[in-house]
């Protein structure tokens, strides 16, 4: 399969959405990758698990050593990749079907309650985390929910998709890498750098709900 056909058919699987900027530039690294695991005759489906396992891993990996930053960024690294490539392995393999969408749906809610645990274990406001993981999961029901109902050009990409949700949190374990390194509390005016996290997750969550709630409220008949 050549690169344009891919993309038109990523774009096809995913409302229309518009490939440019970084959505085009992981989709580059995405068809490469997934190529490349296509020759290995890896499935689809394995990769789903193994990203499933990838964010169960960072969960315990993080209630068993709090300071483990390091590992634990390459195991979020790891669940996302999976999570993104899995879809174009699929397409490349001509595999795409409505059991592997809801597989994929499913995986992703999972791999997503893991990410939001791990942040609240290295220090995020279990409110804050909490809004944010609901307000990430109300964006997602609303997205299905709508295709659902016949709404098939969904192709709004809003500010707080799951690759910049994995972002903060990666964020967040980075900057508390760098706090541990050099012996700092990692609290910047009386809050943790998790909760501070959480807090931006929560607010650009939320505008995020509002942006994809007023366009299909627009574009539904």
């Amino acid at each position: 399969m050549r690169k344009d056909e891919f993309f038109a058919q990523w774009s096809a699987l995913h409302g229309g959405a518009k490939i440019e900027g970084i959505v085009k530039a992981w989709l580059e690294i995405s068809f490469q990758s997934a190529r490349a695991l296509s020759k290995l005759r890896i499935s689809p489906n394995f990769l789903t698990f193994f990203g499933v396992l990838a964010s169960i891993s960072l969960y315990l990996v993080l209630l068993d050593s709090p300071n483990s930053f390091l590992f634990a960024l390459l195991l979020l690294a790891l669940s996302l990749a999976a999570d993104g490539i899995d879809g174009s392995l699929a397409i490349l393999s001509k595999k795409e079907g409505r059991a592997g969408a809801n597989l994929d749906a499913l995986a992703d809610r999972i791999s997503e309650s893991f990410w939001a645990l791990a942040l609240y274990l290295i220090g995020g406001d279990y409110r804050l985390v909490l809004a944010a993981w609901l307000l990430s999961s109300i964006q997602e029901y609303i997205r299905a929910r709508s295709a659902g109902l016949g709404l098939r050009d969904i192709g709004i990409v809003t500010i707080c998709e799951r690759p910049v949700r994995a972002s903060l949190i990666a964020i967040a374990l980075a900057a508390l890498l760098f706090a541990d390194l050099l012996g700092s509390s990692g609290e910047i005016m009386t809050l943790s750098l998790a909760t501070w996290i959480a807090l931006i997750w929560s607010a650009m969550q939320a505008f995020s709900v509002v942006m994809l709630w007023k366009f299909i409220r627009k574009n539904i008949n």
